[in-house]
């Protein structure tokens, strides 16, 4: 991996393509649902796997505010969550981008996916997948988060420096 170079092309984002990374949070034209307040409303249910109650935990629902990365980016960093799923799903109507890497001990660089969400869809990231913070591009936007709280004090959060490899996200519709 010394002085290794990677260009990641941003994929669009698909529940069969993101599946080894956890689950795709959207409504499509065959997704099951239940009509609810007298015919006015559609639920659709189960559309993510939230994984929160290891070693005691309990589910949390925030509001992030991330603001953009410039393109080109380089990816240096990634974490993972070992006692818990983490969710995003876009409120303020902008794509995002998401890097992952399948779980294990260190991310597998040569295995690093990036995929460009559409302002309607929303990522599950699996307990020890690996992922890139929150990836916001063009303007500020908003996110509805769900993940594990613990205890006063418990971090789970892990991050692994990519030191060795140059990863970089080019300008969208440059790779």
């Amino acid at each position: 991996m010394d002085g290794q170079q990677i260009t990641l092309a941003a994929e669009p984002l698909t529940a069969h393509a993101f599946a080894p990374y956890g689950d795709v949070i959207e409504t499509r034209e065959d997704s099951p649902f239940h009509t609810i307040n007298r015919g006015f409303a559609k639920r659709f249910d189960d559309l993510a796997a939230i994984d929160t109650t290891a070693q005691g935990g309990t589910t949390a629902v925030a509001i992030m505010r991330a603001r953009p990365h410039a393109l080109p980016l380089n990816v240096a960093m990634l974490e993972r969550h070992l006692l818990g799923s983490q969710a995003f799903v876009p409120l303020s109507g902008q794509p995002y981008l998401v890097v992952v890497a399948p779980a294990g001990p260190v991310p597998n660089v040569s295995s690093l996916r990036c995929f460009l969400c559409g302002n309607d869809q929303g990522v599950n990231y699996a307990r020890g997948t690996w992922h890139h913070p929150l990836l916001t591009i063009g303007a500020e936007s908003d996110f509805l988060v769900i993940d594990r709280a613990g205890s006063s004090g418990e971090v789970d959060c892990e991050e692994h420096w990519l030191e060795d490899a140059k990863v970089w996200i080019p300008v969208l519709g440059d790779a």
